[in-house]
């Protein structure tokens, strides 16, 4: 077991590491939301769901790989100030990040979906670009200590799995949410992403104890 995935188990879930800072984080979450609530904006609420439910199916599966490796998983938080580790790989300052991701990318993006950049669909542009911006931070992160990575095809001088598989299809869904006819789809469509999230958390994490 690496250094780093020791560390991040002894702050796994530990309530002892509680700070203050997360309350107002937590209300900033709750304000835009009801903004969107408010504006009866349920295409982006949805979206912004979606982002983050797309999150922890990546959360879930990379603290699997820690279980069954016993090694590392793909990318770890251990502590470096989190108020609270909620996976080996995922931080309460994480989750709630992502929550106002989701929300925040598809209201950049353009009210034509069929507008062209460049030759190129506007939401395939935003993903990729929003993406590699993504991508960036989490290489400042890796260099800050924040995040760990302990496995030679996820690292800043191969950072394309990073991309393909952390970032890219967040946004792809996202924006697919976004742009649906009918919020029926967007609802059945986020209760899927998040059940199953739900269901896999039950599994893995209440019954099985593995993550």
């Amino acid at each position: 077991m690496t250094a780093s995935a020791a560390q991040a188990l002894t702050l796994l879930r530990d309530p002892s590491q509680f700070k203050w800072y997360v309350i107002p984080i937590m209300l900033l979450v709750l304000y835009i939301y009801a903004v969107e609530i408010g504006k009866k904006n349920w295409a982006v609420i949805l979206a912004g769901l979606a982002y983050w439910g797309m999150d922890w199916f990546n959360e879930i599966w990379n603290a699997l790989v820690f279980h069954f490796t016993q090694y590392a998983p793909v990318w770890g938080t251990p502590g470096n100030g989190s108020a609270y580790v909620i996976l080996i790989g995922l931080n309460i300052e994480i989750t709630l990040m992502f929550l106002i991701m989701g929300v925040a990318a598809v209201k950049s993006l353009p009210e034509d979906k069929n507008m062209k950049i460049a030759g190129i669909p506007n939401r395939w542009f935003y993903a990729v670009l929003l993406s590699i911006g993504c991508v960036i931070v989490e290489c400042v992160l890796n260099a800050a200590g924040a995040l760990t990575w302990e496995y030679s095809w996820w690292q800043t001088s191969f950072p394309y799995i990073l991309f393909l598989i952390g970032y890219l299809p967040f946004f792809v869904v996202c924006f697919w949410v976004y742009d649906m006819e009918t919020v029926k789809k967007q609802v059945t469509t986020v209760s899927v992403i998040l059940g199953f999230d739900a269901l896999c958390l039950i599994i893995f994490g209440v019954y099985l104890k593995w993550i």
